[in-house]
């Protein structure tokens, strides 16, 4: 199996390293193209993997193409290469926005297409990604696919009318819990802790504060409640959040990214 990937910003870069990593398929076997010559340079030294700058070659050796660029660039880049694509070959998608319909007819039709929305801790193996996929890919591929995707994170199969809800609740929020993470730090150096620890004792807190809600299983609201003595200095800064509108701004802010993606 070879997998080529169009596009070899970050998210690609990330979902080659989990593929590498958990020995999926060889170095050898991946290539990718790029549109200046310092991001193939960067990538065939970091990664090892065959380069191009043609798109058409990167379809032409490849079973499963990854389209890795932003979404605006899609319509040119289905342009170039729809007339190589194979009936055999999968294709996959890591575009907000652009559903299985768009782009089947983008390409013409008949297209085994599989949509997905990555996030980029999967750079750190941590990724969520969201997955649907249209009728031609079969039980087979879509197994493939998954394993690939597993290989930088977590993976979930959702309804397609539930992608870009996706988008918020996993694409996108790594940005608001840094904003978080920045503006706990902030807080703690407001009050003397160097910088340096702060971002440390906020990320940490963060990390575990997810991994608690995922390994106990446990509503998070109940685990917040462990936290929140009677009286105590949590329950006062849970107040404080409250008042200033902390769960409805995150929540806005949300819905605001679905219609953003819903746009797209």
């Amino acid at each position: 199996m070879k997998i080529g990937f169009i596009g070899c910003g970050n998210m690609a870069t990330a979902i080659i390293k989990g593929i590498i990593r958990k020995q999926i398929i060889d170095a050898e076997n991946i290539i990718a193209s790029a549109k200046t010559k310092a991001t193939l340079d960067r990538v065939q030294k970091e990664l090892g993997v065959k380069v191009s700058t043609d798109n058409l070659e990167v379809t032409e050796n490849s079973d499963i193409l990854v389209l890795a660029v932003k979404p605006q660039y899609y319509p040119e880049v289905i342009a170039q290469i729809k007339d190589v694509v194979r009936k055999e070959q999968i294709v996959i998608s890591i575009a907000p926005g652009k559903t299985l319909d768009w782009l089947q007819e983008q390409f013409g039709g008949g297209v085994r297409l599989v949509r997905t929305m990555p996030n980029t801790p999967a750079l750190v193996g941590e990724g969520m990604t969201g997955a649907c996929r249209n009728e031609y890919v079969t039980d087979e591929d879509y197994a493939t696919v998954l394993r690939i995707l597993g290989s930088f994170g977590e993976v979930e199969t959702i309804p397609e009318n539930l992608m870009d809800v996706c988008v918020s609740v996993s694409g996108s929020s790594p940005a608001y819990i840094y904003i978080l993470i920045e503006a706990m730090a902030d807080g703690a150096v407001a009050d003397g802790m160097p910088r340096a620890q702060a971002y440390k004792f906020a990320a940490q807190s963060v990390l575990g504060s997810a991994k608690m809600v995922l390994e106990t299983g446990k509503h998070p609201g109940e685990l917040k409640d462990q936290v929140c003595s009677p009286g105590g200095t949590t329950m006062e800064a849970v107040r404080v959040l409250e008042e200033k509108g902390f769960r409805s701004s995150v929540i806005e802010a949300m819905k605001a990214c679905v219609r953003k993606a819903r746009g797209l």
